[in-house]
């Protein structure tokens, strides 16, 4: 039987990721690392997401976390499917390129961890 401790550290970690997804700045940041990734040679496809995000981090500011929460964690999801899809040599994921790729690739992984949580257990009203 777990204790009080182990406990309060599972919470914790649930507080953790609805906070993360309740945040503005993993959706401008995720926005920024794929327009980044894309914008030379450009890549249209892939650059319809960078202005979903930045709208969904608008809303945040604008107070409502949890729609914000719910498109990003959305989106990120979308993202994640479409980057699997493109096969990358062993050699090219330890150059910058790379290394963007995996960066970008994890945050939309825990957008869509923390900003699923945070749409599932968050209120519809605005949360001012």
């Amino acid at each position: 039987m777990p204790t009080k401790d182990a406990e309060r550290v599972e919470e914790g970690v649930l507080q953790y990721a609805k906070a993360w997804g309740e945040n503005p700045v993993p959706a401008a940041l995720t926005a920024t690392l794929i327009t980044a990734q894309h914008i030379r040679p450009i890549a249209y496809l892939p650059l319809l997401f960078p202005p979903v995000f930045l709208f969904s981090s608008y809303l945040n500011v604008n107070g409502y976390k949890t729609d914000s929460a719910g498109i990003t964690a959305a989106w990120s999801g979308a993202y994640l499917l479409l980057a699997r899809r493109r096969k990358q040599g062993f050699g090219n994921k330890l150059g910058a390129r790379g290394l963007i790729r995996g960066g970008t690739m994890g945050l939309c992984l825990f957008n869509l961890a923390g900003g699923g949580l945070a749409y599932a257990f968050g209120g519809k009203k605005l949360d001012v």
